[in-house]
Parts: structure tokens; sequence; C-alpha cells
């Protein structure tokens, strides 16, 4: 009795309205998994690979993949044998080569390599570097100078890495194509994989000679001082891009760029969300009770906020225009906002405590409102809050 075979979904382990990329995912895991060069005598692991196989050429293809959601298996028993594939399973029409190019390259160490560098002209690789500046610079921008390493073409060579009155050569293994093909059997035929030559590394010229000042690598080093300019309104962990003052380019490509992250130092007053700035600002008991005037810090210097008789302790204050500067326009700023907190004072002077007392017993005697129970039907005329605190201050 013939084996049942399992759903091509199953095998793959991907849900039936799966997209094309998700099916081509999983056979490559599987493929690489379980292909005979990587299990060699593994007849479980072969079996494996031949069903992921035969999986993957149903279900990428659309029109096999309309019959089999249909028909199932049934679509194709019976006459679709006789074309070499994997017991009597047709796989023409199947295209396995991308996939099976990046098989054979990890077997073969040359990963994803199959595409090659090529000896054309490459962009040189950024570098990347840090600078810490104040709450105050992040605010108003600033400049900076950066200390680096770069490297530049050698001058005696003019960046060929070839001794002086001598010319680097095409390498023999690519004839100067940067890229070797190295052809491999499989189950499918023949499969050919495109790698970087490992003998020239892509350039496709060998130098036999080097130069003794750069020691065949085309570059010397040199210790530069960079300038480094901070716009106003930057953010902690945002970066500046200066171009063209990174690694030397490939081949005669550009320069790559240096990347510069911002580290802002934490303030001891203000805190930023985005454009806007918050801090907290005391006021004394009087102040919050009969109003007056207090200093606000900001990033612009002190400002000076009248206070409103009668205010509680943690009133938010909105100073417009205060915070901090858009990125995108400098002269749109953010809010500063300021939250006043009253502040119980810690040494009262005998005076000042007598002053408490009177106030006290002025606006509710709260320090003896349990001492005596008040006579029934005994009614007093109330006063306000603020004529209470008005009587003690004026006394």
């Amino acid at each position: 009795m013939a084996e049942s075979k399992r759903d091509y979904y199953e095998v793959l382990g991907v849900s039936r309205n799966a997209t094309d990329a998700e099916i081509k995912k999983a056979y490559r895991t599987l493929a690489k998994k379980y292909h005979p060069d990587m299990n060699p005598g593994d007849k479980e692991a072969e079996k494996k690979f031949k069903e992921a196989s035969e999986a993957y050429a149903v279900l990428s293809d659309s029109e096999k993949r309309r019959q089999y959601d249909q028909f199932g298996h049934a679509a194709f028993e019976g006459g679709a044998g006789g074309a070499g594939g994997f017991g009597g399973f047709d796989f023409s029409g199947a295209d396995f080569s991308d996939i099976f190019g990046d098989i054979f390259g990890d077997l073969f160490g040359g990963g994803g390599a199959r595409r090659g560098r090529g000896s054309g002209p490459m962009k040189g690789a950024n570098i990347r570097k840090s600078i810490r500046i104040t709450f105050e610079e992040a605010v108003f921008g600033c400049e900076k100078e950066l200390d680096l390493v770069l490297k530049d073409p050698c001058s005696s060579c003019n960046g060929t890495g070839a001794k002086p009155g001598t010319s680097p050569e095409t390498c023999p293994k690519c004839g100067g194509k940067g890229q070797v093909v190295y052809t491999s059997q499989s189950f499918f035929g023949t499969v050919q994989n495109v790698q970087t030559c490992p003998n020239c590394g892509g350039s496709g010229k060998i130098i036999k000679e080097k130069c003794p000042d750069c020691a065949g690598t085309g570059y010397t080093s040199s210790r530069k001082k960079i300038k480094v300019t901070i716009p106003a309104g930057i953010d902690n962990g945002q970066s500046v891009r200066i171009r063209d003052k990174g690694e030397p380019g490939v081949n005669g490509g550009p320069r790559g760029d240096l990347l510069v992250e911002i580290n802002v130092s934490r303030h001891p007053i203000f805190q930023r969300q985005d454009v806007h700035i918050f801090s907290t600002v005391p006021i004394s008991f009087a102040v919050a009770a009969l109003g007056g005037d207090v200093r606000i810090p900001t990033v612009d210097g002190d400002v000076i906020y009248t206070v409103k008789p009668g205010t509680k302790t943690d009133t938010k204050v909105r100073l417009k225009g205060k915070g901090v500067p858009s990125l995108r326009n400098s002269q749109v700023r953010g809010d500063h906002y300021v939250t006043l907190v009253i502040q119980t004072p810690e040494h009262l002077s005998a005076e000042a405590k007598e002053a408490l007392k009177r106030f006290d017993a002025q606006t509710g005697n709260t320090l003896h409102q349990n001492d005596t129970e008040p006579e029934k039907g005994e009614k007093k005329k109330k006063k306000g809050f603020m004529d209470k605190v008005k009587e003690v201050f004026e006394e």
C-alpha cells in the first residue's frame, strides 16, 4: 500500500493563505536543513528534502497551487510522471535557481556572495562617533570638534597599492572580472554559483610589488579635526550626518559619511518632551495666598511671573515660546510648562509661629478644632478665606 502524502502546506509549515515570499522562505529553511550535501548518508533527511521540494514545486507555481487547493494531491496523480522528478512527480517549470544558489553558496563558504562585489565602484563605509553636549547646547545648537583618524588615498602610489613604477595586474583566477563561478551537481542537475574571487577580493587586480608607504592597501591614515555643526533643537540619541567624511570608496567609489550621535546631558532643573520643557518652581505660602511676583528660570534666563492670590499647589503655568526650537524651523519654538509648588516652612522664629497661630485662629482654628464642642444653636458668621488671610497679615 502506497504511503499517504502529507499536506503540502503542513510540509512547509505555512498557512493555506501564505504569501509567495513566506512559502519561499519556509522552503529555503527546510532545503538548507535537509539537503543531502549537508546530511551525507542520512536517508531520513533525504526523504524530507524530497518532500519539501515537491511541496515547493507545487505551491510556488500559481496554477499548480490553484489546482492543489481545489483537488488536493489527486490533481497530480496519474499523468504528471516521467519528467525525472522524485517519486514520479514532475518538477518541470519549478524555479529553484536562486534558492540553491544561496544553499550552495553557504556550502562552499560563499554565503550571500553569489552576487559578488564585482569590480565596479562602491561607496566607502560610514564611520560612527558620538558627542556629549549640554541641555542648553541641544536647545540652541552649537559647534563641536572631533579628532579622528581618517584614511586617504596614498600619495606615493595614487591609491593603486602598487610600488611606484609598477601597476596592478589582471587577476589570473577570475580574468579581471572579480567573480568566479563554481559548478556543483544537485538533484535538479547542474547548479552554478557565482562568488567573489578569493584571489583578488573582487577587484579583478592583484599586486605583485606592494607600495612601501601604504603596504599595498592604497591608503594612508592621518589624524584630522572635523567640525561638527549641531542644529538647534536636536534631541538625545539623534545623529548628525557629515557627508564624505567616512571610509574611502572602493574602485573609485565615493567616500562614506561620518555619523555623529548626540548624547545630551541631564539638566538639574529642566526636563524635555519633544519641543516642550517642564520644570517645578517653589513658592511661599504667603505668595500663594496673597499673590506676588516669583522668579522662574528658563533657558532664555529668568522670567518674572505674577502669581494670583489664592493659587493652589501644583498649579500649571505656561510660558509660551520658551521651549525648544523645532528642527524643521528654528524660528518655531515649543513652550515651557511650570508647576508651582507651595513650600512649607521648616524653621520658624517665635514671632512667625505666633503669627501663624493668629492666622489659624482667624481661618478656622484648626489647631484647636477638637478641643471643645460647639454649643447647640450657636451660629457664627463665616468669613471668606481671603478675608481671614488679609486680617492676619494686616495686623
